[in-house]
């Protein structure tokens, strides 16, 4: 199977938006809305390589991060995430429960990781936020979680916003993509 030139995609966009418009189904932006609401090191890239590609392919994007994601943002703690071994199938060296339960056995999962990113120079979580605020990702801390945590917007990274769910679902109710992550 052949793949459409970005010419006639195009193309077919337009048509479509017409067909949806002439419908009275409102037109999506081209604009990308996502969730962060994990707070481990392996759950903390798909958003960032995500977001930081979508801005790159000059998508507006956002990312709504709750929840334990708030800790991708947090000054100390976002340059530390860990991978916990426990109950994750998907590690590269299959391993019981019984063992990533021992002592170290998260430190030595999140140095795996890391060493396996720095090979292939995968940026790291700072520099990948870095990107993001850099190419214009609007990043919004939920005001809820971190009243809720006892975080302040100070413990956050700069160049963030701190927003409720209503500024998000704002965003993300005109964004042709929503992803949850």
């Amino acid at each position: 199977m052949s793949e459409i030139s970005p010419e006639i995609q195009k193309l077919i966009d337009e048509r479509v938006q017409e067909a949806l418009k002439g419908a009275g189904v409102p037109q999506r932006k081209n604009r990308l809305a996502l969730i962060a609401s994990q707070g481990k090191l392996d759950a903390a890239y798909p958003p960032l390589i995500i977001a930081s590609t979508a801005a790159a392919m000059e998508m507006e994007t956002a990312i709504f991060f709750t929840f334990y994601g708030l800790y991708i943002l947090h000054k100390k703690r976002g340059a530390n995430l860990q991978v916990p071994p426990i109950a994750n199938p998907a590690m590269p060296i299959p391993m019981p429960n019984i063992i990533g339960m021992l002592p170290g056995m998260t430190p030595m999962a999140t140095m795996m990781m890391k060493s396996m990113f720095n090979k292939v120079k995968v940026p790291s979580i700072p520099e990948l936020l870095e990107m993001c605020v850099d190419g214009g990702v609007r990043i919004i801390a939920c005001q809820m979680t971190m009243d809720a945590m006892g975080i302040k917007k100070s413990d956050l990274i700069d160049g963030i916003e701190v927003g409720g769910a209503a500024t998000f679902l704002g965003y993300a109710s005109e964004s042709s993509i929503s992803m949850f992550m």
